[in-house]
């Protein structure tokens, strides 16, 4: 009798239709069988209890379920779980470290940049991400042309102003409107 994939145990994998994936979600590597349409939203949500990502549009509009992956901003109902198998996954929920915030999250209660609280994982992950973002220097839409590179070397960091930020924030959405918050709270952790 051949297994059943999708029972959740990761030996009932070998199924045509399921693989079994390690994601290393918020330091913790997690091992699971999944079905091969499941978005790493939905393992995240259903299968490991991960909620801070939300389900809000399910079509990579509303920037509800970003999340970090390998350091990146990811919109995680537009990603297969099956072909981030290994990736280090980061939540709001991981963010914090020992017991103290991250700094974008302390902001965001600082600034009071958040009312019914659906998108602030998305707003907060997806802020980490512009942090970093601009600190490696990729420019946005609004990037003014600044010093160039000389010697191969990398791109100066961008400086986010809040044109920048409302920009770079701009896939993440927010029913409740605090987006002025959100902007000031980005802007006081921007270097």
């Amino acid at each position: 009798m051949e297994p059943t994939a999708g029972s959740g145990d990761p030996a009932d994998a070998a199924g045509a239709t399921a693989s079994v994936v390690t994601l290393h979600v918020n330091g913790v590597a997690r091992t699971l069988a999944v079905d091969h349409r499941t978005t790493l939203l939905d393992a995240l949500r259903e299968r490991l209890s991960v909620t801070g990502p939300k389900k809000g549009c399910d079509h990579g509009q509303c920037g509800a379920c970003t999340v970090l992956v390998d350091g990146r901003r990811m919109l995680a109902c537009l990603l297969p779980a099956v072909a981030w198998d290994g990736a280090r996954v980061v939540t709001a929920e991981g963010l914090a470290e020992d017991g103290r915030l991250h700094p974008v999250q302390a902001a965001f209660v600082a600034r009071d940049a958040l009312q019914c609280g659906y998108c602030t994982p998305g707003q907060v992950c997806s802020a980490v991400g512009v942090l970093s973002e601009a600190a490696e220097g990729h420019p946005s839409l609004v990037t003014s042309a600044g010093p160039t590179r000389t010697g191969g070397g990398p791109p100066p960091p961008v400086r986010l102003t809040p044109e920048e930020i409302r920009e770079r924030m701009s896939g993440n959405l927010c029913r409740c409107g605090a987006y002025p918050q959100i902007v000031a709270a980005v802007g006081d952790v921007a270097p």
